[in-house]
């Protein structure tokens, strides 16, 4: 009998050794895992090391007005993948996100497409006041920012951020807000080192005005390290149908000559001169350009009241995208003027300008910059929590406002944080099967432990 019931029990342990996994679904392959980061060297955004230039569109379905994440909503986002994949971009500004959202589907399908990203931190909520920039730097503020690079950081086609949007414009008031944009910014790079993120880039888009561009360029990369900007962009909207000289693109490559950090145009694409043939994407990829400049954003995907947009979308997420005339024009343009070979005359070390002083168009009078809210100190080592969204109730007067000027170098990264502060979302092992194979051959130790007693 004991010999009868052992052979039985080895019998049912070998099919288990023996038996399948459980089926698993099939997932489609992804190159979410292996999409490489984009860093910043010299003057110069790199994919590995090959130079990477920007070569995108401005994408806000509904426009700022409408208050909509195009990148929590898989029905819009896919519909309009599709599309660029057939322009052949390889970057995508988005202006609205709610950092309370789920956004891996429309990330993992961008990345899958080879598209980069580069965020808004801010939106209409919660954003720098140009006319009340103290009171709008503020603890509720920073929050909302934070949660915004926590809603985005694990994504390896997240290119960067920007910590404003033509804040600074041609009312001289206005200069004196740069000062919390660049905090700001401080804050964002600083929070993204000390949280153990990889080193995200962070950096302003400015409105292109004459009597501040350069002013306000040399600002954002000036001071300590832990001040300056990873990078400078600025809408511009000069090249009208025409040509490198008459557009004066000319004069301000000279003017950013040697400014040693990379500069993109964050907006381009004017359309006052009747339908766009985007010859400015020629002067872009040229070696006119390009030791300079770094690629552009064509303002605009999605058309609106202004009639920029390439592409009509009216009818919300369920309309089809209908593509306008201009399409093709964008969509030939980039394909005629392809990336250059090579490093594009790139300077291979980043470096600091000299700050600006203060004139009649700059009334920016110190170097110092405001310090960090002391509410907001905490989010550096316990991160920022959960994100208000695009329904929170606001930070422009939410108190809790900086007290005083920061010593430079205050900003640098401090804190470690914790493993679980740290972990990479990106990474989604599939838990669904399980081996039953050391299982089983556990069980079979058991038994033959077990056997062994009995036959005694």
């Amino acid at each position: 009998m004991r010999s009868t019931g052992l052979v039985s029990v080895l019998a049912t342990v070998a099919g288990l050794a023996t038996a399948s996994p459980t089926r698993t679904d099939p997932e489609p392959p992804t190159k979410r895992s292996s999409m490489p980061t984009v860093t910043v060297s010299g003057n110069a955004f790199w994919q590995g090391n090959t130079r990477f230039y920007i070569r995108g569109v401005d994408y806000q379905p509904g426009g700022s007005s409408d208050q909509k994440d195009p990148l929590a909503d898989p029905k819009v986002c896919k519909r309009d993948i599709a599309l660029f994949k057939a322009l052949g971009i390889n970057t995508i500004r988005v202006y609205i996100t709610d950092n309370s959202a789920d956004h891996d589907s429309c990330m993992d399908e961008l990345a899958d497409a080879g598209i980069y990203v580069i965020f808004d931190a801010n939106n209409p909520k919660y954003s720098i006041n140009r006319f009340n920039p103290e009171s709008s730097y503020n603890h509720v503020y920073l929050q909302s920012v934070f949660a915004t690079i926590d809603a985005f950081a694990k994504y390896p086609n997240t290119l960067a951020f920007f910590s404003g949007n033509e804040v600074v414009n041609d009312m001289v008031n206005s200069t004196l807000s740069a000062r919390f944009v660049k905090a700001t910014t401080r804050d964002m790079r600083q929070y993204i080192g000390n949280r153990g993120y990889r080193k995200i880039p962070v950096g302003y888009s400015a409105a292109d005005v004459a009597q501040n561009r350069k002013q306000l360029s040399d600002y954002m990369n000036c001071g300590t390290d832990d001040e300056r900007s990873d990078f400078f962009a600025f809408n511009d909207y000069s090249w009208c149908n025409s040509d490198f000289k008459t557009s004066g693109w000319d004069q301000k490559v000279k003017t950013f000559a040697g400014y040693g950090i990379p500069i993109f145009l964050s907006e381009y694409g004017c359309n006052t001169a009747g339908a766009r043939n985007f010859g400015e994407i020629g002067a872009l990829m040229s070696r006119d350009m390009t030791g300079v400049y770094s690629g552009g954003l064509m303002y605009e995907y999605a058309k609106g009241v202004n009639n920029y947009g390439i592409v009509d979308v009216n009818g919300g997420p369920d309309a089809e995208a209908v593509q306008e005339g201009e399409f093709s024009k964008f969509q030939s343009a980039l394909s005629a003027y392809p990336p250059p070979e090579g490093d594009g005359g790139a300077q291979s070390k980043t470096h600091a300008a000299a700050c600006p002083t203060k004139d009649d168009n700059w009334l920016v009078d110190s170097t110092l910059l405001p310090a960090i809210p002391e509410g907001a100190m905490a989010y550096m080592k316990n991160g920022a929590g959960p994100g208000p969204g695009l329904g929170g109730a606001g930070s422009q007067n939410a108190g809790g406002t900086s007290t005083g000027d920061a010593k430079p170098g205050s900003g640098s990264i401090t804190a470690t944080p914790s493993p679980s502060s740290t972990k990479n979302a990106a990474s989604k092992p599939n838990a669904r099967s399980v081996d039953k194979a050391p299982i089983a051959l556990g069980a079979l130790v058991i038994v033959l432990t077990l056997s062994g007693t009995l036959l005694l």
